[in-house]
C-alpha cells in the first residue's frame, strides 16, 4: 500500500536514507514524503505501530521488477522426456534410443524409461528387467537411476536423473 491508502492512525516512518524519523500520525508522515517529493510506502503492516518508508516507489518498483526476472533467468527448467522400449528392441534400435537419452540427460532434463509388454511378453518380465538394466548401464556415464524400474500393470517404468557435472 502507498500514499493515501494507507489507513493507519500512528505509523513509524523510516526516511530516505534509511534513517529513523519516528512515529507520527499517517497524514504528517504522508505530508512529510509529499514535501520530500517521495511517496509513502507500507513495509511492514504486522509491526506496532506498522513501518512506512519515504521513496521513490516507482524507482522501488523497478528494481524488484528487475531483480526478479534476474532470478527467473538463473533458474533452470527440467523437463522430463519420454523414452520408449520393447522387450524385443533390436541393438541398432537400442543404441540410437540410448543415444537419445544421453543427450537429453546432458542438456540437463530427466528421462524417463518406459517399457510395454504386449500379449504373451509378459511371462517375460525378466527379459524386459536385463534390457532396462543395459539401457541405465549405457547411460551411467551422464545419468543416474532416479528411480527403480518398476512394473505397473503391462508397462514398466523408470526415471533417470542427469549426473551434475564438477
Amino acid at each position: 500500500m502507498i500514499n493515501e491508502e494507507i489507513k493507519f492512525k500512528e505509523v513509524r516512518v523510516v526516511g530516505v536514507d534509511g534513517e529513523a524519523v519516528g512515529i507520527m500520525s499517517s497524514d504528517a508522515a504522508l505530508k512529510l514524503a509529499y514535501d520530500q517529493g517521495y511517496d509513502l510506502v507500507l513495509m511492514a503492516p504486522q509491526a506496532q505501530p506498522p513501518v512506512c518508508r519515504i521513496m521513490d516507489y516507482g524507482k522501488y518498483r523497478f528494481e524488484r521488477d528487475k531483480k526478479e526476472k534476474e532470478a527467473k533467468k538463473k533458474q533452470q527448467t527440467v523437463e522430463l522426456k519420454e523414452i520408449q522400449l520393447s522387450c524385443r528392441i533390436d541393438t541398432h534400435d537400442f543404441e540410437t534410443k540410448a543415444r537419445h537419452a544421453v543427450k537429453f540427460l546432458e542438456s540437463g532434463n530427466k528421462v524417463r524409461v518406459v517399457m510395454r509388454f504386449k500379449g504373451r511378453e509378459m511371462s517375460h518380465v525378466s527379459i524386459g528387467q536385463e534390457i532396462m538394466n543395459k539401457f541405465v548401464e549405457s547411460c551411467s556415464e551422464v545419468g543416474s537411476v532416479d528411480k527403480k524400474p518398476v512394473l505397473d500393470g503391462r508397462i514398466m517404468s523408470m526415471v533417470i536423473s542427469p549426473v551434475k557435472l564438477k
